[in-house]
């Protein structure tokens, strides 16, 4: 990231008590205007990170700055950042208008300034028709853009999202998300957001840092992640992933090949120089990028079908190679060989092609 990036957290670590590590010597930069998601499982420190940049948390160790400024032992009211919670944190007691100026009549703007601010920042979110109604009569959707509003009125330098979307149904979050990227293209604001879903994450981030037991896996695009995972586990965690055992059996001009098991993977010599014949090395492959055929090709592997799942356009099948080990295939449902049952016999190869991630074994 460039060096003027506007937030920065450097070498912050967080320690609890029972020698709980919440964070463990994170750097992370992000840019003025940037939408970028904190990603991981359960326990692995991104909402610490949220905390701390929030000023909820003070960092054990490190420092967090904002426009060069050492902010870390400030108090999270008096720095310019607002979070938007996974409950809203709503007044119930209050109308939309009510809510939405809270932060702007602490601030002892006045009144008519005051309705000016919260009709526009109830216009970007699309409530201004629901602008003097009581909290209580609101859907879940509207709720949210509720304290969306509320934490914009205040024109923050930084945006905190904790897993702004979770207790929305399936249809509405999708909805959300692309309403989310829009309001934030509009303001120019940065967002900073946690969540546990990997789509919600994909579809509107431009980048996204990827946490595993208290440190940074990887930081990246949505592509990059998903075609260039860094790390095993990214390969693992960021959709589906098989990742198999493999050996390079012969290099030839430009092409790696690569056994795994019978299953022959042909892959470009680019990143992988410094491999010798026999070395082993884990290769993620997509299930999109498996193939699966009636008919044997070289370097093809017989597999049995072990179950299928219907994903809508395509099938996701299950497969158990004659090698015993597990492969996970994605059939497009107009495919020929679409109508599986569990027990029948294909011959599986690599897509011709297919960029694959060659990782430390």
């Amino acid at each position: 990231m460039a060096i003027d990036a506007l937030l920065r957290l450097e070498k912050v670590s967080k320690h609890f008590a029972g020698g709980i590590v919440g964070l463990n010597n994170i750097d992370l930069s992000i840019a003025e205007g940037e939408f970028l998601s904190l990603l991981g499982p359960s326990g692995c420190g991104k909402t610490t990170t949220l905390r701390v940049i929030a000023g909820f948390e003070a960092p054990t160790e490190g420092e967090v700055r904002l426009d060069g400024r050492d902010i870390t032992l400030l108090r999270a009211f008096d720095r310019p950042v607002n979070t938007v919670f996974q409950d809203y944190a709503l007044f119930p007691h209050m109308s939309v208008a009510e809510n939405v100026g809270f932060g702007l009549s602490l601030r002892k703007i006045a009144g008519p300034e005051r309705r000016k601010r919260v009709s526009a920042a109830l216009d970007m979110v699309g409530l201004a028709d629901k602008i003097n109604q009581r909290v209580q009569a609101l859907s879940g959707g509207q709720r949210q853009r509720v304290a969306l509003a509320r934490a914009i009125i205040c024109e923050p330098r930084v945006l905190l999202l904790d897993e702004p979307l979770s207790a929305l149904d399936a249809h509405l979050r999708e909805q959300m998300q692309v309403e989310l990227k829009r309001l934030q293209r509009e303001l120019g604001t940065t967002f900073v957001m946690v969540t546990h879903d990997q789509t919600e994450a994909l579809s509107i981030s431009d980048r996204i840092v990827v946490m595993n037991k208290a440190a940074i896996e990887q930081i990246a695009s949505p592509s990059v992640l998903y075609d260039q995972p860094a790390t095993t586990f990214v390969a693992g965690f960021i959709g589906t992933m098989n990742l198999l055992n493999a050996r390079l059996v012969s290099r030839e001009t430009g092409t790696l090949r690569f056994a795994a098991g019978a299953l022959s993977l042909d892959m470009p010599a680019t990143g992988a120089i410094e491999l010798r014949s026999g070395d082993g090395v884990i290769i993620g492959v997509r299930p999109e990028d498996i193939l699966v055929s009636h008919e044997r090709s070289e370097g093809s592997v017989g597999v049995a079908v072990e179950g299928v799942v219907f994903h809508g356009r395509s099938l996701r099948v299950h497969l158990l190679a004659e090698d015993k080990y597990s492969l996970t295939a994605d059939i497009p449902r107009q495919s020929a060989h679409a109508a599986l049952a569990t027990g029948d016999r294909f011959f599986a190869s690599l897509r011709p092609g297919a960029s694959c991630p060659i990782l430390p074994a």
